[in-house]
């Protein structure tokens, strides 16, 4: 008997460009220093970039069990699966949505994930057809909204928030990302995009807000060398802020069921 993930939960933003993938596998490393199993799924079929992030080799390719089943590449501790481990870095995924979907899902089922605490889905940008996919074919435990504290962010994500609520997908809370920049010389700390959007957002909605993760060069040097920032660096002020967001997601994903796959009408 194949088994799942206890709970998956998926990782989403409205728009690209918010940092959700460096959110994405900081919160998966951090899960893991509370010492659960924990899975990393890169969903963004179009444009995967865990394989980079995590500093995993660009040779390398996933194993295969049975010539069915894919066997998850270990780093860091995580279990990962990506579209980057089968396809070459320079070859672009020029798919219609369906196709697209279809290869989501099967990374999603056809990974043997093993018996895992948590599995996080580190989604394309958008409300589509991958989205809806996943929402169909997982049984989520819940969704996490990263957004930036900028307007079109804001906008942006609220739509990611009621997509999940149009699907019975519960959103257990939202992280901004680039909240304030610190600066390293002086420690002036400057809202570049905007100031205290998410923590609105968030009471609009009444969905926790995790954390609020600054604009920090030491978070893109980590994520250029491989290595997630909490790891690299586990008892710095980022790596604080990441910890307690997940320490915060495990509270809310054990209070929820999996939700049951969803009909779908696209004329509501």
């Amino acid at each position: 008997m194949v088994s799942s993930p206890r709970h998956v939960v998926a990782v989403a933003s409205g728009k690209g460009g918010v940092g959700k993938s460096t959110v994405t596998n900081n919160l998966a490393a951090a899960l893991t220093q509370q010492g659960l199993s924990v899975g990393l799924l890169d969903a963004d079929i179009y444009g995967p970039s865990q394989q980079h992030m995590l500093g995993v080799p660009e040779s390398t390719t996933p194993d295969q069990q049975d010539g069915e089943f894919l066997l998850p590449v270990e780093v860091h501790g995580l279990k990962t699966m990506s579209m980057g481990y089968l396809s070459s870095a320079n070859t672009p995924m020029v798919w219609r949505g369906p196709m697209a979907s279809s290869a989501m899902a099967q990374l999603l089922e056809k990974t043997l994930w093993g018996d895992l605490d948590i599995l996080l889905v580190d989604m394309p940008p958008g409300t589509g057809d991958i989205q809806l996919t996943l929402a169909q074919r997982a049984t989520l435990s819940g969704a996490v909204i990263v957004t930036t504290p900028q307007d079109i962010a804001l906008l942006d994500a609220q739509k990611g928030i009621e997509m999940f609520e149009k699907v019975e997908v519960p959103v257990l809370g939202l992280i901004e990302n680039m909240a304030a920049h610190v600066c390293s010389a002086c420690g002036h700390v400057e809202p570049l995009f905007g100031e205290a959007g998410g923590v609105q957002l968030a009471e609009r909605y009444g969905v926790p807000l995790l954390g609020q993760i600054p604009l920090d060069k030491a978070i893109r040097e980590c994520s250029d060398a491989g290595q997630p920032i909490v790891l690299a660096e586990p008892e710095g002020p980022v790596a604080k802020v990441y910890q307690e967001a997940a320490r915060q997601l495990t509270a809310f994903v054990g209070q929820q069921q999996p939700a049951a796959a969803p009909v779908i009408s696209m004329g509501d």
